[in-house]
């Protein structure tokens, strides 16, 4: 019998917004789905890795780097960001709940096999290499994301 199969586009760079993602994603992987979640444009930026990594880039591609949040942890707010003290208020709520973080959110759906794919043409846009990028991710482009979504009863857009 086959799996039900889920998707979700991650468009949005915004903690809020990722953390309902992955919510989702993680939900829908403990009913036995086939889960997908593809980054696209600001919502690459949940999969960067927290430490600067050397690559070599050209002037705007460093700009981008520059100007991106860093990593699931650097993530600002899509309401109430508040320059930065949104989110700390947001994650010190979570863990009062026992609520798992983003980073946990991530490494949770990892170990459920929801398949985190980095959109490719994005990156090449804004100058993100596989380098940057959290380890044993899949890299695709928009045709793959199609093919998934095309056999799955629920697409999400985020």
């Amino acid at each position: 019998m086959n799996k039900e199969k889920s998707t979700i586009v991650l468009f949005s760079g915004e903690l809020d917004k990722a953390i309902a993602a992955f919510i989702i994603a993680n939900g829908a992987a403990a009913y036995d789905h086939e889960v997908t979640i593809f980054f696209t444009f600001w919502g690459l930026n949940a999969l960067r890795k927290d430490e600067s990594v050397f690559v070599k880039k050209g002037w705007l591609e460093r700009m981008f780097a520059k100007m991106m949040p860093r990593g699931a942890n650097k993530l600002g707010l899509s309401r109430m960001n508040f320059g930065g003290i949104g989110p700390q208020m947001i994650k010190h709520v979570m863990k009062k709940h026992n609520a798992l973080s983003l980073p946990q959110l991530i490494e949770l759906a990892r170990e459920q096999g929801v398949k985190l794919v980095a959109c490719t043409m994005t990156m090449d846009l804004l100058g993100l290499q596989k380098e940057e990028l959290l380890d044993g991710i899949e890299y695709a482009g928009v045709a793959a994301y199609l093919g998934d979504a095309a056999d799955a009863k629920v697409n999400l857009f985020i």
